[in-house]
């Protein structure tokens, strides 16, 4: 946080760090909201992952986000898409992701899986006082070559920590 307060908020943000990341997403979507004078309420996030593993200048708009595993599957930083996992790899390193806030009418999900993002593997929570799951925080939108039901049988999912 000192280094927030001397130099400015980071390019990237490690998004496993946060303790109610529902909180920090919703600060992003405010910030465009306020931004183009437009209703929070009819905005949302579409999703762009990098090639990259950290950036050193933030994104004009939305934020840029690290710190994440895909489990069931990995991604293809050749061709940018959902992948088989490779023999004996649980875990898939993410790299940057650009969550671009964007009106919700505007958002073309054909072509990609709604990935959903967990704070642990547990993949379970309870709803705390706020309405949040206390460990589903949102669904990614992962581009893929596959059928969505294919993501959905090997029950792909991000983390935002493992194990152990």
């Amino acid at each position: 946080l000192q280094d927030w307060m001397d130099n400015g908020k980071p390019p990237v943000f490690w998004i496993s760090g946060f303790y109610f990341t529902q909180a920090f997403l919703t600060g992003a979507l405010q910030n465009y909201a306020r931004k183009f004078v437009i209703p929070i309420d009819q905005l949302t996030f579409d999703f762009e992952v990098l090639s990259v593993n950290d950036c050193d200048t933030p994104p004009e708009d939305g934020v840029f986000v690290k710190g994440l595993y895909l489990d069931g599957a990995r991604w293809d930083r050749d061709i940018g898409l959902l992948a088989e996992q490779h023999p004996k790899i649980l875990y898939d390193p993410v790299p940057v992701i650009w969550m671009k806030p964007n009106k919700k009418n505007e958002i073309k999900e054909a072509g990609s899986y709604l990935c959903p993002l967990y704070k642990t593997s547990a993949r379970r929570g309870v709803l705390s006082t706020t309405g949040h799951s206390t460990n589903y925080v949102l669904p990614i939108k992962l581009p893929t070559d596959r059928p969505i039901k294919h993501w959905i049988l090997r029950g792909v999912a991000l983390l935002c920590q493992l194990d152990d």
